[in-house]
């Protein structure tokens, strides 16, 4: 070990009184190495004060007392490591967020994927990384659209929306499909008449629009169960978290599972890379169409 990085490893306190026998350089880079392997989600040295913050609970929990212990622990107990990627997993997301995706869907996505439906053909969309349910409920009102009429079309026939996530709490969120009313103020208020109920301050959405969903824990970096391919597949703001070759083989894997001329809708920093750019067409900001545009 240089002078350099004997002087770092002594520098490792991600807050003021924490000695390295509670939280070593070496505990943070395991940790790292397992959410790594596990969730593919990287985590920078910038990052030690949060994996920090977020375990120190579970380690007390435990009654292991520093995290090197607590590491030995999360090794060997299934549960108690999905506690800790559960701890580590960002679910930041808000109704109608980049809305331009949602226009896209109500605009051109939808009258195809009616036009399907009433032919009696299967519709299969899937909101991969769906955290809490927001972006999934904003999905599911733009395709029924604001005439309950109209709207049976899709909820008559063979249709389903498929929302996974890795985190636990983020499931239960999606699942629950109860939200504060104020969090619904960008969702369009046609939307919002036909398809919530609100109850005091909370808004439940109508229970025949989460008929046509079905909420599972999926880790994305694992095995797909999923049998039939998808018409439209979103997973935005998921790959921030991951490495280029991570991201390459997530796409990958997408533009598989996605029927031709089916359509894929990312986040507003995210890009279509790899193997995937051969037979992915940009078609709008952060859309791709499997196939030739």
């Amino acid at each position: 070990m240089t002078m350099q990085q004997a002087l770092a490893e002594n520098n490792f306190t991600p807050f003021p009184g924490i000695s390295a026998q509670v939280y070593s350089r070496k505990d943070f880079e395991a940790v790292r190495d397992i959410v790594y392997d596990i969730a593919g989600i990287v985590l920078p040295p910038g990052k030690a004060t949060l994996v920090y913050s977020r375990l120190a609970p579970l380690v007390r929990e435990s009654g292991q007392q520093t995290f090197a212990r607590y590491i030995d622990m999360i090794r060997k107990d299934d549960g108690e490591r999905r506690k800790t990627i559960n701890a580590l997993t960002t679910n930041h997301t808000f109704f109608y967020r980049e809305s331009h995706h949602f226009e896209h869907l109500a605009n051109v996505t939808r009258p195809m994927l009616m036009a399907k439906a009433k032919a009696g053909k299967p519709v299969r969309i899937w909101s991969a990384g769906c955290s809490t349910g927001e972006e999934l409920y904003s999905l599911a009102m733009t395709l029924l659209g604001p005439d309950k009429r109209e709207a049976r079309a899709f909820l008559d026939k063979d249709v389903m929306i498929l929302a996974t996530d890795l985190a636990d709490h983020a499931v239960a969120g999606a699942k629950a499909a109860r939200y504060p009313y104020e969090a619904l103020k960008d969702v369009p208020p046609d939307l919002v008449r036909t398809w919530v109920k609100k109850v005091d301050d909370e808004a439940h959405i109508a229970p025949e629009l989460c008929g046509m969903i079905r909420v599972k824990r999926l880790n994305l970096l694992g095995p797909w169960p999923m049998q039939r391919g998808f018409d439209v597949i979103f997973c935005r703001n998921v790959m921030i978290y991951f490495d280029q070759p991570t991201k390459d083989r997530l796409v990958a894997r997408f533009a598989d599972q996605l029927l031709p001329g089916g359509h894929l809708y990312i986040g507003h920093s995210e890009r279509v890379g790899g193997d995937a750019q051969n037979i992915m067409s940009l078609v709008g900001s952060t859309i791709y169409r499997k196939g030739k545009a």
